[in-house]
């Protein structure tokens, strides 16, 4: 049972991790090149496709998964898995959902009020108060995700070991 868990876990945040890297190694750089119109109109469709229950199980998944994996496992007398468990519940927790909560939320809810009839230089202001804290906090949220499939890695080797 917990082994099938911890799998589970690494499972769900590494789907983040993958996703959130893949934005910023293609999808963000590839978004870039578009026009003010076609960017925002192209963020606006992904801020709305993405809100679905296949990316909500993997996104949503780590926050109940972490913490229960953590507790399990100093439940089971097992602390060096167990800390490594915490630090990635931690991390995974602030650096990804409060970055995406906290930070990307509030960008996309307002760059789906913006009207795309408005002209050119009311666009490219538009793109510029979104693009680049955007891309920031998505940079955050991918090290993080990435810090914390590495640590569930580890605490799951800690376990064999």
């Amino acid at each position: 049972m917990l082994f099938f868990l911890l799998l589970i876990t690494a499972v769900t945040a590494a789907l983040m991790g993958g996703l959130f890297y893949a934005y910023s190694c293609s999808v963000n750089p590839g978004l870039g090149r578009l026009s003010d119109a076609d960017y925002l109109a192209a963020m606006q469709s992904i801020n709305r496709a993405i809100l679905n229950p296949v990316f909500f199980i993997g996104f949503i998944g780590p926050v109940f998964l972490l913490p229960l994996s953590t507790w399990l496992l100093f439940r089971e007398g097992m602390p060096p898995a167990g800390w490594w468990m915490l630090a990635a519940t931690l991390t995974y927790i602030v650096g990804v959902f409060g970055v995406t909560g906290g930070g990307n939320v509030p960008l996309n809810n307002a760059l789906d009020k913006v009207s795309l009839q408005d002209d050119s230089a009311a666009l490219a202001a538009h793109r510029a108060r979104f693009e680049r804290p955007w891309n920031r906090l998505n940079t955050i949220r991918t090290i993080c995700a990435v810090a914390t499939v590495t640590m569930v890695i580890i605490a799951c080797l800690k376990l064999s070991l």
